[in-house]
């Protein structure tokens, strides 16, 4: 099995994802340093004391996670949890890289990209402004199909069970994707002429803003939306170093 230098493979991905593009809440890249050498890479959705002591069980000596530990505003006493953590990355050896915005907005990678690519969008370009940075994606299907079939159709791809607002009787051919904590974003798709949106999470407005704006929400899961990133990246790594890497799955329903 391969080896790569920890600094070379966290580069290579700051390189990539071209981090310094982005106004994001939190740090992107290298959060812990672990071990100087990696051979496996586990991958996840959000850093957690679970996934961690499942990363230090599977041998890894590298965690990549879209949420990292340490968000603007938050408080900057490391208190119990915090220190549980890190005590347990540091035990295992294990480096922690996160990758945020960064990760939301590649045009191969990405969340957004590769959702846009398990519904087969064509004539895709970027959609919703964040920060001035576009971090989705929008297309078209090839066909247009009803409502209900998008959604079942992500859900059994992500595992997922979408909540569905209906944004009037219309069939679906134009969709726009901003994974995550994105409902707000369904202005823009209205803006852009959008049959409808995903994202992760809705708001308490959200019904209401399908209704009066005629653009269909389907909001398949603020983590089961960003599961496909991790991995996109998971794999590149692995194929450009020869590491292995694992995905860590876990039972979220938000």
């Amino acid at each position: 099995m391969s080896t790569v230098r920890l600094a070379d493979l966290v580069s290579w991905m700051d390189e990539t994802l071209a981090v310094g593009s982005f106004r994001d809440y939190g740090p992107n890249g290298l959060q812990v340093v672990g071990a100087e050498a990696v051979s496996h890479l586990a991958t996840a959705v959000s850093v957690s004391l679970d996934v961690i002591e499942r990363a230090v069980a599977a041998e890894a000596q590298a965690l990549l996670v879209h949420h990292g530990l340490f968000w603007q505003g938050d408080d900057p006493i490391i208190g119990t949890l915090e220190r549980r953590r890190l005590q347990t990355l540091f035990a295992g050896d294990l480096s922690l890289i996160a990758y945020h915005l960064p990760l939301d907005a590649h045009p191969s990678l990405g969340n957004n990209a590769r959702l846009a690519d398990l519904l087969g969008l064509v004539d895709r370009a970027p959609f919703g402004e964040h920060g001035g940075v576009l971090l989705g994606v929008q297309g078209a299907l090839p066909t247009a199909v009803p409502l209900a079939a998008v959604a079942a159709t992500l859900g059994s791809l992500l595992g997922s069970t979408p909540l569905v607002l209906s944004g009037g009787e219309h069939p679906v051919r134009t969709i726009g994707i901003v994974s995550g904590g994105a409902a707000k974003d369904i202005r823009q798709a209205a803006a852009a002429g959008l049959d409808a949106f995903i994202t992760g999470e809705p708001r308490e407005d959200s019904a209401a803003l399908a209704r009066e704006l005629g653009v269909h929400l389907i909001a398949a899961g603020h983590s089961a939306t960003e599961t496909v990133g991790v991995q996109a990246l998971g794999a590149a790594a692995a194929e450009r170093f020869g590491i292995s890497t694992t995905f860590l799955a876990v039972d979220n329903p938000v």
